[in-house]
């Protein structure tokens, strides 16, 4: 079967010869070239996944500054309203106080003219009595 000649051990340190020779050649460069190809594979994985928590960090800031931003335009549109509540109720008291004394006012007015009148209406109400007296009694005994 097998000839145990000076074939075998040619043949034996061929093959060994091509084996280091492909190691060298072909096998060590492939794997080189495989080892970088996984490097750099994993660091942009690597690189990817701190961006994207970079982005998500970022975007939780943002989100919670927007929530403080809208929380604070919240308070000052809510102190807005009640200083405009509190301004209107301070001229509608205003206005209140005004229409008051106006009447006030008004109402002395209308006395002072009701007591002039009434003054004036005893005057003449005295002045047609006596004329009434005299033509009845008489201008001497009237008086």
């Amino acid at each position: 079967m097998f000839d145990f000649d000076a074939t075998l051990p040619f043949m034996a340190l061929q093959f060994l010869l091509l084996a280091a020779l492909l190691n060298v050649i072909f096998y060590k460069p492939l794997t080189k070239v495989l080892d970088e190809r996984d490097n750099y594979i994993r660091t942009n994985t690597l690189e990817a996944k701190e961006r994207l928590a970079k982005a998500e960090r970022l975007t939780q800031e943002y989100e919670q500054q927007l929530a403080e931003a809208r929380r604070q335009s919240q308070a000052t549109l809510e102190a807005a309203q009640v200083e405009a509540k509190n301004i209107t109720a301070q001229k509608i008291a205003e206005a209140q106080q005004e229409a008051q004394a106006q009447r006030e006012k008004a109402s002395a007015e209308i006395e002072q003219q009701k007591q002039e009148a009434m003054r004036s209406l005893e005057q003449q109400v005295d002045a047609l009595s006596r004329q009434i007296l005299e033509k009845l009694l008489g201008p001497s005994l009237a008086r």
